[in-house]
């Protein structure tokens, strides 16, 4: 019979091969983190109109020219207002309007991006102590467009996202402040509430408020504030389910179109 190790033996070698499991999944996880800096880094190159040369894989926010990213923001921005413009106070033909205009600039099916135009397709989503429905147009690896709003009003946390936030604001009023802020930000019909990434807020929407949302960035990192209050609050299954299903279908859609 083989001896057994020595109770201060043995619990030293457990302490040691605990050790050796975390250091080892905080190694990966540094490696997951660098890897995805780098691959943020080269998402964006750099060109200076004003020398003509290219200034590098710096990501800025300014003078960018977009490599992994189809949609661009003041485009958006562009055909929300358009929308506010045709159907004033009319959020299904603001959709509808926001639906043409974006199958008209990327037919669909479409080589370079898929949409979803199924505008009946709504699920609830419950985030940050937040409740809306959301109607998803395009989700993939990099780049996510909803439709997000409610009736009734809604108050809670941003998050904190790995992505930029724009929300054009369509129909209604939302109210936004960070801490140390004395005096709340306040966004009209036609305003765009930009959330940069790393950044949190505390908002709220007024009744009847409904917004185009856009992000770009790490969306699947999204996901665990996207679904964490199904789990913690709401136990909706069946909400968990559709909105897996419909992002799951729409980001495999565009992978094998070579969206990324």
């Amino acid at each position: 019979m083989a001896k057994s190790l020595p109770v201060t033996q043995a619990s030293k070698q457990s302490l040691a091969n605990c050790f050796s499991k975390w250091m080892l999944r905080a190694v990966l996880f540094a490696v997951f983190c660098v890897t995805c800096s780098w691959l943020d880094s080269i998402k964006v190159s750099k060109y200076n109109p004003s020398s003509g040369t290219l200034v590098g894989f710096k990501r800025l926010n300014t003078l960018l020219q977009e490599r992994w990213y189809v949609f661009d923001p003041p485009f958006l921005h562009e055909v929300a207002r358009e929308a506010i413009a045709a159907f004033p106070n009319n959020p299904e033909g603001m959709i509808q309007h926001i639906l043409t205009n974006l199958t008209s600039t990327y037919p669909q099916p479409s080589n370079t991006i898929s949409l979803n135009t199924d505008s009946a397709e709504w699920v609830f989503n419950n985030a940050g102590g937040a409740m809306g429905a959301m109607y998803i147009i395009h989700a993939s690896i990099t780049e996510y467009l909803i439709i997000f709003g409610t009736p009734l009003g809604t108050e809670g946390h941003t998050g904190l996202h790995t992505a930029d936030d724009y929300f054009h604001i369509l129909v209604g009023e939302q109210w936004a402040f960070r801490p140390g802020a004395l005096e709340m930000e306040r966004y009209k019909p036609g305003d765009v509430h930009f959330l940069p990434r790393g950044t949190a807020k505390q908002y709220k929407m007024h009744e009847g408020c409904f917004a185009l949302e856009y992000a770009r960035g790490w969306i699947p990192l999204m996901m665990p504030f996207g679904l964490a209050d199904t789990f913690t609050s709401t136990l909706d299954i069946p909400t968990l389910y559709h909105t897996v299903r419909i992002t799951a279908r729409e980001t495999i859609k565009n992978i094998f179109i070579g969206k990324i």
